[in-house]
């Protein structure tokens, strides 16, 4: 992306409304809705924010050709040069899920039988798809550059990271979350964030890449073991750090990118 551009955003203005647009989402959010998963509240509906904060500073940044070339970053899956890459988008987050289970099996944790409703499973990529899109298209696609351009890549993970696992927060307790599950669901927030950032910057900074991730890591949570039933962020949240300190052998944690590129 344009270098000048990027400069000229600012990520703490794009915060700061992503997060007053959420309000009215979280003062009515305690309204379940009946077709949204896992019994969802509508607080669920506020992945609309980041994008429409976006939208807006874009706007009044660039203009109607800023925006149009925001909206095209959705598809712009030209940038993954090496397909090789769509491994860890689609497969990473499912194999550590299956992980989990296999290891809330083996210490004794009571499960049901998994019930994943394959014939479902595309209905659920495609929603997840456009709720992931709006998202990344505000925090990926606006403000992950800016940031860049301050700090190094692991640093901006997490950060941005922090600052969505808090922007989750009233959901989270709208749901009847335990304050344990909260916080550990948003320390999974973090590091599900440094993996985003480390695709990003590893397939020619793809925001069709994370979209993609993203919606595929609900996906995986959704159907853990049935209908999103025993999911443990404690136990995901081992297997991500192991998964995370065993990439940071290989790529530098400035930029996420392989040592021997530099």
């Amino acid at each position: 992306m344009n270098v000048e551009r990027s400069l000229n955003r600012s990520p703490r203005t794009f915060y700061v409304l992503v997060f007053a647009l959420s309000i009215p989402f979280w003062l009515f959010g305690s309204m379940p809705v009946k077709w949204l998963p896992m019994n969802l509240p509508v607080s669920a509906l506020m992945f609309f924010c980041p994008m429409a904060a976006a939208l807006i500073l874009t706007y009044r940044e660039e203009g109607e050709s800023g925006v149009r070339r925001l909206l095209k970053r959705i598809f712009d899956y030209k940038r993954i040069k090496q397909k090789s890459w769509y491994l860890p988008i689609l497969f990473l987050m499912p194999m550590i899920m299956l992980l989990s289970y296999w290891f809330m099996s083996l210490i004794g944790r009571s499960l049901p039988e998994p019930n994943i409703p394959f014939l479902s499973i595309p209905i659920l990529v495609l929603m997840y798809f456009i709720a992931a899109a709006c998202e990344e298209m505000g925090w990926m696609g606006y403000a992950v550059e800016p940031m860049l351009n301050r700090w190094n890549a692991l640093t901006t993970s997490m950060i941005m990271g922090t600052l969505w696992g808090i922007w989750h927060l009233v959901p989270y307790i709208q749901t009847n979350h335990s304050v344990t599950w909260i916080v550990w669901q948003c320390f999974t927030a973090i590091l599900l964030r440094i993996l985003m950032v480390w695709l990003y910057n590893n397939t020619g900074k793809s925001i069709f890449a994370i979209i993609l991730f993203h919606a595929f890591v609900n996906v995986s949570i959704t159907v853990f073991p049935d209908n999103g039933s025993h999911y443990d962020p404690v136990i995901t949240s081992v297997f991500l750090v192991i998964t995370i300190v065993s990439l940071l052998f290989f790529w530098d944690p400035k930029t996420l990118n392989p040592y021997r590129t530099h």
